[in-house]
């Protein structure tokens, strides 16, 4: 072999192991939309691991400002994949008619009902103004049912007023106080606790399981893009099983410190709590599902179909099998 032609073999040499530095796929990007909050872990586990990056995603997560802006956005195809309380899915279904899918399940929405310190007893609330994201879904059913076990009527004993998510629920209760109540989770439950709101206690001890966090999909996106979503699904879990491990604990805590800017102490509260409400690989619960189609009926007094039409576990059974 001639100088010459040597020189060249050995360019060629490195520009392929330059090239062989890169990703090893083409990155498929996903914009999705979640709220705030502890549920995000797994998220932010795939993110922070590659567990996404390894299956040539790239994704960018939103904040919801609200569930109407998370249905919206799905159902336009601005996001491709949102999590949320699964109710919303349900929602799109049965108010606008649309095509969407639950195809992964999370955790049981960890609520608690939070309200001014001066309100003795649910019973109490009898004439107040409570705060919903939105009047018919998901967490404002919670609550409807709680003030119902304990004697209150919907817009005969008590207010609705629309605020947003739980970061601005928690916000309205400590800045104007008659917003007597909303339903709050971690870490903006424990946020409520330090500023002297009152806890009346955990949503599911008095309603029974349910069915909160989901990740749901528009039904032609998904089967459009089958491998996609199995592979979205797959990092997801990985997430799910990276933030169960104890051995990540301190640093899944830090993780979700910086991502929230919380203290420590409030981090490490919210993921005690979420780590005892979260499925195993966030499996979805079928009957924990159907007591929030129960309750979305007996709230808006309109019947619901069976659990199983308004979900679709053929990709997250796959997601599961390539693990």
């Amino acid at each position: 072999m001639t100088r010459g032609a040597r020189n060249l073999t050995l360019a060629a040499a490195a520009a392929a192991m330059i090239a062989g530095s890169g990703p090893a796929v083409a990155q498929t990007k996903l914009t999705i939309m979640v709220f705030a909050g502890m549920q995000n872990l797994p998220l932010l586990a795939a993110q922070s691991k590659g567990l996404f990056a390894k299956r040539g995603l790239e994704v960018d997560m939103k904040i919801a400002p609200n569930s109407d802006e998370l249905r919206n956005g799905l159902a336009d195809g601005r996001f491709q994949i949102v999590h949320a309380a699964c109710d919303n899915s349900v929602a799109m279904v049965e108010m606008a008619g649309a095509d969407a899918k639950i195809v992964i399940g999370g955790d049981d929405g960890m609520n608690r009902l939070f309200v001014q310190p001066e309100i003795g007893s649910v019973a109490d609330l009898r004439g107040k103004t409570v705060a919903v994201d939105a009047v018919n879904t998901a967490y404002a059913f919670q609550l409807y049912e709680m003030l119902r076990l304990a004697g209150l009527e919907r817009d005969k004993d008590y207010k609705t007023a629309v605020v947003g998510a739980t970061m601005k629920r928690v916000d309205a209760l400590l800045q104007d106080k008659t917003m007597a109540a909303t339903m709050l989770n971690p870490p903006f439950s424990q946020r409520a606790a330090k500023a002297g709101l009152k806890d009346l206690g955990e949503a599911t001890k008095t309603i029974g399981p349910y069915q909160a966090s989901a990740g749901f999909v528009m039904a032609k996106w998904g089967r459009d893009n089958a491998d996609t979503l199995s592979k979205y699904l797959s990092a997801y879990i990985d997430g799910v099983r990276w933030s169960t491990d104890p051995k990540n604990k301190a640093e899944a805590i830090k993780l979700v410190a910086d991502n929230l800017k919380l203290p420590e102490d409030v981090a490490t509260a919210g993921y005690e709590i979420l780590i005892a409400s979260m499925a195993k690989d966030a499996a979805l619960d079928m009957k924990a599902l159907e007591n929030v189609l129960a309750l979305r009926a007996r709230h808006t007094g309109k019947p619901t179909k069976p659990a199983a039409d308004y979900v679709d576990l053929s990709y997250y059974q796959k997601a599961v099998a390539g693990l």
